[in-house]
């Protein structure tokens, strides 16, 4: 029988279950990460397009989406901490699909092994998340989960660099430049050398997240007691499609979580297009001023700033580098050419630069909102969960509509998706965060 947390214990009892969720947010941080430096290493190999090589983070995210429901009922039939340890096993099994998927240079098979990692990590974040709102105060749930935060966007960090160095630390040489030059036969060993690489490393991935789950699962991590549903006024359970503010928290996170994937899974493409050396690492610094942000919010969050104050601080810098990114390209016209100055002297940093700030704007944005939109929600925070989880659709969609736009207009100009993203994170922050009265 699985421990419960009460209230009387929850302070003396939450740092074990904490310590537990860290080791699982750095290794989910790790694979989800791995996607900035796996699109533009696919791309080579499978010879796409942008968009082509988009619909690797498309099929990562849109997993989200279709499993997040069948996921919730799965959360509710065996409680947080087993499917916590069901989810692991998927993301084994994914990682183990990426050996066939390398054998057989086959993209579809690269596909479905993202689709089956995605639907683990769904069941893994639609338990994780609520579990870290529920485990102590709900004041400071935000520190909580920018400590995770940490933890996830550190293996961030580490993922693009780890990825270069088991993969293509004896095949730098092989670029797209060097492929055009080869024979159809030559081009095509080199592609198989190089697809061949990703064998060992996932392998040995999905053991280790294997061993992980069968660990979790005989661990100690208590489970969380179950709450009543809110009420209409009538005294009637409410309708989870009654919380205005969960709603707008799923729009907000579909907003987030696409402006988050852009910043972090384009920059390599944008690296490449501007012919910048170590396309596949660029990531890393997106995933770096996502841990300097996640820090400032474990430190401020709520001593200094309220949940609402860090959310609507970070819109607002998402919009300002936003708009510099539009602006950086220092060979486009209009505005972009007064700022560079009649001299070409540059007055705003390079875009590769601004891309990667956006991690520290993004930074707080995921621990804000979970605890806004889960806030009252008593029975029905499992399904919120899942409606929230949704929400990282934003990762499958909008990067695509910034690959077509990039396609169309230049790598610059795809970056515009975000401006009507961070609106949306703002009013969240100061008016759809505001909980009403289930009529």
């Amino acid at each position: 029988m699985n421990t419960t947390v009460t209230e009387a214990t929850k302070g003396q009892s939450s740092l074990q279950p904490i310590i537990i969720i860290g080791v699982l947010f750095f290794m989910f941080g790790f694979i989800t990460w791995l996607n900035g430096a796996l699109i533009p290493f696919l791309q080579l190999v499978c010879q796409l397009g942008e968009f082509q090589a988009l619909l690797i983070a498309f099929s990562f995210y849109i997993a989200y989406v279709v499993m997040a429901l069948p996921m919730a009922r799965v959360l509710a039939w065996s409680g947080y901490k087993n499917a916590m340890s069901i989810g692991l096993g998927l993301i084994a099994l994914g990682c183990a699909l990426f050996i066939p998927a390398a054998y057989s240079q086959q993209f579809m098979v690269f596909l479905l092994a993202q689709f089956v990692v995605g639907s683990g990590l769904t069941l893994l974040q639609t338990a994780s998340n609520p579990y870290l709102v529920r485990v102590g105060p709900e004041h400071s749930a935000a520190a909580r989960i920018s400590f995770m935060g940490i933890l996830n966007k550190s293996a961030g960090v580490l993922a693009p660099l780890v990825f270069t160095w088991l993969v293509l630390q004896d095949l730098g040489y092989i670029t797209a430049d060097s492929l055009a030059l080869l024979s159809e036969a030559q081009r095509q060993q080199q592609l198989t050398l190089l697809a061949s690489q990703l064998m060992a490393p996932y392998a040995g991935i999905a053991v280790a997240i294997l061993l992980l789950a069968v660990g979790l699962r005989f661990s100690a991590l208590p489970d969380l007691p179950a709450e009543a549903a809110p009420v209409t006024t009538d005294g009637s359970e409410s309708s989870i499609w009654q919380q205005r503010h969960l709603v707008l928290g799923v729009i907000t996170l579909f907003c987030y979580v696409g402006v988050e994937v852009i910043a972090g899974d384009t920059i390599g493409l944008l690296g490449s297009a501007l012919n910048v050396q170590g396309a596949t690492t660029l990531a890393s610094y997106t995933m770096a001023f996502m841990v300097l942000g996640y820090s400032l919010g474990l430190l401020l969050v709520p001593k200094v700033l309220s949940q609402r104050q860090a959310l609507a601080i970070s819109a607002g810098l998402g919009l300002v580098l936003s708009v510099s990114i539009l602006v950086s390209d220092p060979g486009s016209t209009g505005i972009s050419a007064l700022l560079w100055g009649w001299a070409g002297i540059p007055l705003l940093p390079d875009p590769i630069s601004l891309v990667a700030l956006l991690g520290l704007a993004n930074a707080l944005v995921w621990p804000a909102v979970w605890p806004l939109a889960l806030a009252g929600l008593g029975s029905l925070t499992p399904k919120a969960s899942a409606l929230l989880i949704m929400g990282i659709a934003g990762g499958a969609l909008l990067p695509l509509l910034y690959g077509a736009l990039s396609q169309h207009f230049g790598a610059i100009a795809g970056y515009m998706v975000l401006l009507p993203c961070y609106a949306m994170i703002l009013y969240y922050a100061l008016w759809g965060c505001q909980v009403k009265s289930a009529r």
